[in-house]
């Protein structure tokens, strides 16, 4: 639900053109939420998710550290007050030269999921920390993760091993569930494949020290999901069940669902039509799509909560669309969305659950039209 702050904010400044408005008071409250559930694991906030400074000098101000992809991320993270030794490198495809920018900055944490990636790392970062990432199915993640990211547990054993012959510092395994998991359970068999890779490396005296749990952690869309403390005790159980009373510590990476629920988009509809006199789904245009920073509605995968002033009305399937010249540029086909029919030309819509993954993923100039503006109050 948009918040009241959000909602005043649109009502007072009337911004033209769709927008995104972050309401940071709920990136406070998710931050706090996740502390409580999981006290005894590091926060990393995923930067990719939401760059915008104003989110990363609130969280920099409450103690989170910070999960970057890229030399810039770690720029934005350190120019909102983080320390280096509060930022991972965690994309595991770096450019070496890139690899030594961060190694200047002061960044000791890498991650890693193949030898040649190791090899980058020692040559160009001597003697830092490195986590290698394990594959996982994703089941249960309604953005599954490809098999682009990770390697097999007996490979991140090999991973390791070369690491530590190399000189680097050997310190943990990483996995991610998939964005969006529902499934509580999703962690177990992920922690189980990450102790595995424990056990094998302490038979040769090499004591990995951290399990970096990735993200996942879920917004509320058009259904409930389980709240953070739900997750907390799950993952909490696994990790007592598969390492008994000598836990590792601990590393979550939440990008969604620090920041998802926080942001709503204003849109306006631009059309709505048919294709044919007897069709009866109709088409509503927004001037918003998958280029001005819908990407997540691909495959249909995220199916956002979208509000209108006419809610109250008799509601009928629709096709949903953005403005471009672009075949692709379709949100919901395959599922149509039910729209007042009373909806009409220029009428505002709300998208809600928007904060993460939309400004960034807009592009800069496509059909001309100008990225999402975003508004943080």
């Amino acid at each position: 639900m948009a918040t009241q702050r959000v909602l005043d904010f649109l009502a007072t400044r009337r911004p033209s053109g769709p927008c995104l408005v972050v309401d940071l008071d709920v990136v406070a409250d998710n931050f706090h939420a996740f502390e409580k559930a999981l006290p005894e694991s590091k926060i990393y906030y995923a930067v990719k998710a939401n760059p915008a400074p104003e989110i990363l000098r609130l969280l920099a101000g409450l103690g989170s550290s910070f999960d970057t992809a890229s030399v810039a991320e770690i720029e934005m993270a350190l120019d909102a007050g983080a320390t280096p030794d509060r930022i991972s490198f965690g994309n595991t495809i770096k450019k070496e030269r890139d690899i030594a920018r961060a190694h200047e900055l002061g960044i000791d944490l890498y991650a890693v999921d193949s030898v040649e990636e190791v090899e980058k790392v020692a040559r160009a970062a001597p003697g830092a920390r490195v986590f290698c990432r394990v594959l996982t199915d994703g089941e249960g993640a309604e953005w599954p993760l490809s098999r682009k990211f990770g390697c097999v547990p007996a490979m991140a054993v090999d991973v390791l091993r070369h690491a530590n012959r190399l000189g680097l510092v050997a310190y943990g395994v990483s996995f991610h569930v998939g964005s969006q998991q529902t499934d509580l359970g999703a962690w177990d068999k992920a922690l189980g494949d990450a102790k595995s890779v424990f056990a094998r490396l302490a038979e040769e005296g090499i004591l990995l020290k951290m399990v970096n749990m990735g993200g996942g952690f879920p917004t509320r869309y058009l259904k409930d999901v389980p709240t953070a403390q739900a997750y907390g005790q799950a993952i909490f159980q696994s990790l007592s069940k598969h390492f008994g009373n000598r836990l590792p510590e601990t590393i979550i990476e939440p990008g969604r669902g620090m920041v998802g629920n926080a942001g709503t988009i204003k849109s306006e509809v631009v059309l709505i039509s048919k294709k044919a006199d007897n069709d009866n789904v109709r088409w509503v245009f927004l001037d918003i799509g998958k280029f001005g920073g819908l990407a997540e509605t691909m495959d249909e995968a995220i199916r956002y909560p979208i509000v209108t002033t006419r809610d109250g009305d008799e509601k009928a399937p629709c096709v949903l669309a953005g403005p471009t010249c672009d075949s692709a540029d379709v949100m919901y086909e395959k599922m149509p969305y039910p729209l007042p029919l009373t909806l009409t030309i220029g009428d505002e819509v709300l998208i809600e659950g928007t904060g993460a993954y939309t400004t960034t993923y807009a592009s800069v100039a496509f059909n001309g039209f100008e990225p999402l503006r975003s508004y943080v109050i």
